[in-house]
């Protein structure tokens, strides 16, 4: 045998291997693997009418084998992944729950037009996934500010926006106003945006002559989507889960009247999840509140890592 059919069989044995490590092994990314329980609620509270909203989504893509030729196991019967999107918005001005709508549905079918999906991350994939949420936020903002300058009953319009992607153990944020993002951890409640308000501005730049004054000011934001003519400041995080890591999305209508204790509290008990978000917004509403209130909670099974199939 001459030296081109020994390369040839070298070839052909180096390609049974790496077929035979690819088909062995089971393909279960992250995405395939991560799993959410979600729950929400949203009550009118102090207000007459609730000018909040919210949405939860659930992205992914499947494969389904109708017919093959190829022995069993050779290729998966179905493989199925899936990301969440939880977003959260608070209605501000005359028209409050146009406002918070039209910038929830902005977000949705900006994704549906132009998100990719990503549903596996690597440093590049991540890259893309906050760049087009600033993007996106960015049109939310114009589109929220020219909504509301095309008639007189919606001038001046805006929402405070908090969204969350997940995608395997990889949980993307972005926000802009006071509505919040908590991660609760081993019962441990961690506040993950930063509140949009004058009160934390002056606190940011230390004590100082205003610094009593600031608590009066908690509902006056530095930004919002819509309502004015400069950009808001969209604030964008990247965090990692873990097993039986808790999420909680909510507006100001139960972070002003609920410490995050009580919360943790609530949280950290074995109800259901439809039942702790329950009890979460009755507390608001037992505590007075005089705002509307959404909380949003979900909570991930993320399993011990596994890492994929080499591809070589």
């Amino acid at each position: 045998m001459d030296n081109s059919e020994e390369t040839e069989d070298t070839e052909r044995q180096t390609a049974d291997v790496h077929t035979s490590k690819l088909t062995d092994a089971p393909f279960s990314p992250r995405s395939s693997t991560v799993r959410a329980q979600i729950a929400a609620r949203s009550h009118r509270g102090g207000r007459r009418v609730n000018n909040d909203h919210f949405l939860i989504v659930e992205l992914g893509r499947h494969q389904r084998t109708l017919a093959t030729s190829l022995p069993d196991g050779q290729v998966p019967a179905r493989f199925e992944e899936a990301g969440y999107g939880m977003i959260v918005a608070d209605g501000l001005g005359k028209a409050s729950a146009t406002a918070s709508r039209v910038a929830i549905t902005t977000l949705a079918h900006l994704v549906l037009q132009f998100g990719k999906w990503q549903l596996r991350i690597d440093p590049d994939t991540a890259d893309d996934v906050v760049h087009r949420a600033r993007r996106f936020y960015r049109q939310v903002d114009r589109t929220v500010t020219e909504t509301g300058s095309q008639r007189p009953d919606l001038s001046g319009m805006a929402a405070t926006l908090t969204a969350v992607y997940t995608a395997g153990d990889v949980m993307f944020l972005a926000h802009v106003g006071h509505s919040r993002a908590y991660l609760v951890r081993g019962g441990v409640l961690t506040q993950l945006t930063n509140d949009q308000t004058v009160r934390q501005r002056i606190a940011q730049s230390g004590p100082g002559p205003f610094e009593a004054a600031a608590k009066e000011l908690d509902h006056i934001l530095t930004d919002v989507m819509g309502g004015h003519a400069r950009p808001a400041r969209i604030q964008v995080g990247q965090f990692e889960l873990r097993a039986e890591d808790c999420v909680l999305l909510c507006t100001n209508g139960f972070s002003d009247v609920v410490d995050d204790h009580s919360a943790a509290v609530v949280l950290g008990t074995r109800a259901p999840l439809k039942e702790r978000c329950r009890a979460l917004v009755d507390l608001a509403l037992a505590r007075g509140t005089k705002d509307n209130v959404t909380v949003v909670l979900a909570q991930y099974d993320v399993p011990a890592y596994t890492s994929d199939p080499p591809l070589g």
